[in-house]
């Protein structure tokens, strides 16, 4: 896609934060995939898809102090999950030159005892 689309499709998917993170590293391709990845499982995570006003750069994914994915949720994305009474998504992601995939798990506390 970013072959294809160039900036468009990357600006259109990833904050400025997360392409400084991708394309100033070794394999930007495999970087950006994985992280396209991860957006699907949050998505999937908070019971939608990207419809309602979700935009893909509402999910951040940056890596914390020691490497691993950390995801912030902004405007709308954030306030859904809230809604859903999702407190913290917690991401995994793995990727080769050919594939990649993402795992995310919706954390909140237990409401009225459900």
């Amino acid at each position: 896609m970013w072959e294809d689309h160039g900036d468009r499709f990357v600006d259109r998917l990833y904050t400025p934060a997360e392409r400084e993170h991708c394309l100033n590293c070794k394999t930007p391709i495999e970087r950006l995939s994985g992280r396209f990845a991860a957006k699907e499982a949050i998505l999937k995570v908070l019971g939608t898809g990207l419809r309602g006003g979700l935009r893909w750069v509402e999910m951040e994914i940056l890596p914390d102090a020691l490497g691993a994915p950390v995801v912030t949720l902004h405007g709308a994305a954030e306030q859904l999950a809230r809604s859903r009474g999702i407190e913290r998504v917690l991401i995994s992601i793995s990727h080769t030159r050919q594939h990649a995939t993402a795992s995310a798990i919706g954390v909140g506390e237990m409401r009225n005892g459900k």
